[in-house]
């Protein structure tokens, strides 16, 4: 379901993190450089100052509710999402599905970097941050407006992880996320680098490029690199679980086994949801993908 038909609405909507979004977007030109560099016109800040909540540390004002999964590459999150989304669409939920790096704006950039080797950490997370801000525009504000239940495969945490195990300083990659919603639930697949790796080759030849982190430097060896760079990754998504209150899963357990946690989840999450859908106070109606 293509939600542009929809932009006039989301942009005039008051408050919503669209029209944050240029404030936001506008204090991240004075925050750190990718590399950690602070601009000069920017004050350094009091001991005693408190910052400001940002929209990632308070809940979104909508009728619907944002669902995220998170993982290493080959933590099965991706199949655990698909069975979600037939579960709650075969009880009548009204759902709409969102993935990482899905959207068309830079698809054929994306590729084009990654066919010539020509991102570097900071470009690659620019273009994913295009692509999160198109998606949350078009395909994560208006269906979560209209009450729907928005899956996200992958979410800003992605890049809180990726990003920052490529080099990229951490203050930088959220200063570009700001004005990402909070979810009302993410799930955190989490699995051991050697089950990973293990799924990933028992379905193809080869590790991906980017995926084994080979643009990083850290192996001429694309299953050596997978590890280190990956291990990195897990090590940041473990400290991000506990700063974002990401729910784990053991994402090295039976399939059906992490299914019957998943809703057990969700279904915690849906409790007000359903009650507003039995008082007709959510007009929302289920839809194919």
């Amino acid at each position: 379901m293509d939600m542009r038909a929809k932009d006039g609405s989301v942009i005039k909507t008051a408050g919503s993190p669209g029209g944050a979004a240029a404030v936001e977007l506008s204090a991240a030109v004075h925050s750190p450089s990718p590399n950690g560099h602070v601009s000069p016109s920017n004050p350094a800040r009091s001991a005693t100052r408190t910052a400001p909540k940002t929209l990632l540390e308070t809940p979104h004002p909508y009728k619907g509710r944002l669902i995220c999964v998170e993982g290493i590459d080959g933590s099965g999150k991706s199949t655990q999402l698909l069975l979600l989304e037939r579960w709650l669409r075969a009880r009548g939920y009204p759902v709409h599905f969102t993935e990482w790096n899905s959207s068309r704006l830079v698809r054929r950039s994306m590729q084009r970097g990654k066919k010539k080797n020509l991102l570097t950490p900071t470009t690659f997370s620019l273009l994913h941050a295009v692509d999160f801000a198109d998606r949350l525009t078009y395909q994560i504000l208006p269906p979560l407006k209209a009450g729907m239940i928005v899956l996200a495969d992958r979410y800003v945490y992605t890049a809180f992880a990726r990003d920052v195990a490529r080099g990229v300083h951490p203050d930088w990659v959220r200063a570009v996320y700001s004005p990402a919603l909070r979810p009302d639930l993410t799930l955190y697949f989490r699995v051991p680098i050697d089950i990973s790796l293990e799924r990933l080759l028992s379905g193809r030849a080869k590790l991906k490029y980017h995926e084994a982190g080979m643009d990083v430097g850290l192996s001429a060896d694309p299953v050596e690199s997978f590890r280190m760079f990956q291990s990195h990754v897990l090590e940041i998504y473990d400290q991000l679980t506990t700063e974002f209150g990401m729910r784990p899963i053991d994402a090295a357990a039976e399939i059906p086994d992490q299914q019957k946690v998943v809703r057990t989840m969700v279904q915690e999450i849906l409790r007000d949801y359903d009650l507003e859908r039995a008082n007709g106070k959510n007009g929302a109606t289920s839809q194919p993908r």
